[in-house]
């Protein structure tokens, strides 16, 4: 039998072609880590946001839930992710606005939007709640195996049962922390550390900046009283759980000011305020502000995301300080929450409103690493904004290392020369070496030129006479 292998030759080449097409079909669509397949959109009903809130890999899947503006919108809910990067809406979808997830490790259920789900991927949903625009869920103070808080964007405070999925408001949080009858709420980030409950408001808008009102808050319960302990906006408020209570109380809250991006940091008992540089002013205002987060991205390391900036964040401290701060880069996305799934780095988003078409918003898959690549770290800000200062009075540590080229702006308003000494932390230990002396004369300005390559963890300004609007500015280009 004699054998054709052109023939052979040609058979097989058609086989192979149906099979890559067929292949190709059925692999969905990537372009550099986004999947067109994997968005979310609302309907055409009181079109609103297409956000996706939170993220949280769970019983062999990634969920996703969505969010719209202010509760109105249609056609989002909760969404399962497989591995073959398709995507199913379940069932008991319900479309409404939240932004908060919880791993609850005694009852093993991850919590995300108003759903609790078990490790076989079951799915229930919180009735008591899913009308509230949710926040953030954190535990409970004195029943933590079977009691979890929720915290919607309207300050109120429910505690929810995670096996009978009954709630119940425990507080008002807008009145505890005396905010105005007449400000617009806006609820964030919240946890639970140290036996204590911190919750932040990040109500800005323009009255805030111009100092005719204060809204935000970041406030403390521990299950008694409630505490205020800044009128600031803040937007995150975190930390990591240690099984050892060495390490176990560390907080960390984020929120800003017209100076620079506010870094509250909480250890044994003592609230200590760093200060960021802010990458953008786009993000000075409540509603341009979420939802930036600080999450574990990998296990034991933390990335915090402020005011357009990515950092590493350490979740262990030392001596009761705060351990090296590093920026990884800039960028100009809202990124609600961030996981890492089946090896790739997932950062979910907000991405087109209303006012461009029909909201909708998608995911982006990569390796981490990738951050780097997102732009260089750049920023301005610092410790006094037209601020009053006290002679002798150092201000709060700013940031400066992982940043370029470096420029110091002083100025002031008073009639008497001011001498400004800056100190920088090389070691990030809290010891202050003095750097260098400036005077400013009456009414005047001056500004100092870092060295190329000059870095250190820390610096901070403090003036040998009291001003009552002064300012200390850093660019870092």
């Amino acid at each position: 039998m004699r054998i054709n292998f052109s023939k052979v030759v040609q058979v097989l080449a058609v086989a192979l072609t149906v099979t890559i097409t067929s292949f190709a079909q059925q692999r969905p669509i990537e372009i550099k880590g986004v999947f067109p397949n994997l968005t979310v959109s609302s309907g055409y009903k009181e079109r609103s946001e297409a956000g996706i809130g939170a993220l949280v890999p769970w019983a062999n899947k990634l969920w996703a839930v969505g969010y719209v503006a202010h509760i109105r919108g249609t056609g989002l809910g909760l969404y399962e992710i497989s591995e073959d990067m398709t995507m199913q809406k379940h069932p008991l979808s319900y479309t409404g606005t939240y932004a908060n997830r919880h791993i609850h490790n005694p009852s093993h259920q991850a919590i995300i939007g108003p759903y609790a789900i078990d490790t076989l991927g079951r799915v229930r949903i919180i009735d008591d709640i899913k009308t509230h625009r949710l926040t953030a869920t954190i535990d409970h103070l004195t029943k933590p195996d079977s009691m979890v808080y929720f915290l919607t964007m309207e300050g109120l405070l429910f505690e929810t049962n995670v096996y009978s999925l009954k709630s119940k408001l425990v507080a008002n949080v807008a009145e505890e922390l005396e905010i105005p009858k007449t400000a617009y709420l806006h609820f964030k980030g919240a946890f639970t550390q140290a036996g204590k409950v911190i919750v932040a408001n990040n109500s800005y808008y323009e009255n805030d900046y111009l100092g005719k009102q204060a809204d935000g808050r970041l406030g403390q319960w521990d299950g008694k009283k409630w505490t205020i302990l800044d009128k600031n906006p803040y937007v995150e408020v975190a930390g990591k759980h240690w099984s050892n209570a060495t390490y176990g109380d560390v907080i960390y809250a984020t929120g800003w000011d017209k100076a620079s991006v506010i870094l509250k940091f909480y250890k044994h008992g003592v609230w200590k305020t760093y200060r960021l540089p802010k990458a953008s002013y786009a993000y000075d205002h409540a509603w341009n502000t979420e939802w930036m987060r600080i999450r574990e991205a990998q296990t034991e390391r933390y990335l915090m995301d402020v005011h357009g900036i990515f950092y590493e964040l350490p979740t262990l401290t030392y001596g009761g300080n705060i351990m090296g701060i590093r920026p990884i880069a800039n960028h100009l996305r809202l990124v609600p929450d961030f996981v890492f799934w089946k090896g790739l780095f997932v950062m979910a988003s907000d991405q087109n409103d209303r006012s461009n078409g029909q909201p909708q918003s998608g995911l982006w898959f990569g390796n981490i690493d990738e951050l780097w690549q997102m732009g260089k770290p750049k920023g301005w800000g610092g410790p006094w904004y037209e601020s009053p200062v006290k002679a002798g009075l150092a201000s709060d540590p700013y940031l400066m290392t992982g940043f370029d080229k470096k420029v110091l702006h002083l100025k002031h308003e008073s009639n008497q020369e001011i001498e400004f000494k800056v100190e920088v932390d090389i070691l990030g230990n809290n010891t202050w070496s003095t750097y260098k002396t400036i005077k400013v004369r009456a009414n005047g300005y001056e500004h100092h030129e870092f060295p190329d390559a000059f870095s250190a963890h820390w610096v901070r300004i403090t003036p040998n006479k009291s001003a009552e609007k002064v300012s200390g500015f850093f660019i870092y280009n």
